[in-house]
């Protein structure tokens, strides 16, 4: 396992969950046919047409492809999911990327990201061990409040709780990051017009 011998390690040198979780025959042929690039997705596939409200649609100048086990390429829920808006079916990560959510396809491999994977996107260290099944560890992960952000709300908190934090905000966002107060007052404003 990535180098480590055979010969029994302590616990704290293992590399827990790193196996991906393994797809059934039809899903990993449909992930082999999402392009290994940046934003690919079931979109990609043929057949899938992209209107320009962003909602996909069959394309009806393409014939439906169908894999071997007489499945189409392209399933249903993929088309519907989110209706219609949704990129995130089979969405591949790329490198530069933040991650949307868990049991995505790797960036350069026809698989699932790991736990592990997933784990170490969201701040876990390496030592720290899920348990339940397979599905459930990847549940764990995917509903955990990522654990750099989880360090600085409790430290937050711990400072407010000892009256340390004053009556001022601790820190205050950039003027341009994305959905700051300003900007989410404006587009309820708008939405109101």
């Amino acid at each position: 396992m990535l180098g480590i011998s055979a010969e029994k390690k302590s616990s704290k040198s293992l590399l827990h969950d790193h196996r991906s979780y393994k797809m059934n025959t039809d899903d990993y042929q449909r992930a082999c046919q999402i392009p290994k690039r940046k934003g690919a997705c079931f979109r990609d596939l043929p057949g899938v047409r992209v209107r320009p409200d962003n909602t996909v649609e069959w394309d009806p100048n393409v014939e439906r492809k169908y894999l071997p086990s007489g499945k189409p390429l392209v399933p249903n829920y993929a088309m519907s999911f989110v209706r219609g808006t949704s990129s995130k079916p089979f969405a591949r990560l790329w490198w530069d990327e933040t991650v949307p959510t868990v049991a995505i396809l790797h960036p350069e491999q026809d698989r699932v990201l790991s736990v592990r994977e997933n784990a170490r996107l969201q701040g876990f260290p390496d030592f720290y061990k899920l348990c339940g099944s397979v599905k459930e560890r990847y549940i764990q992960v995917g509903n955990a409040v990522a654990v750099p952000v989880a360090r600085a709300l409790g430290y937050s908190l711990g400072l407010a709780f000892q009256g340390v934090a004053g009556d001022g905000p601790l820190y205050t966002l950039p003027d341009k990051f994305p959905m700051n107060k300003e900007q989410v007052s404006s587009e309820s404003s708008e939405e109101v017009a």
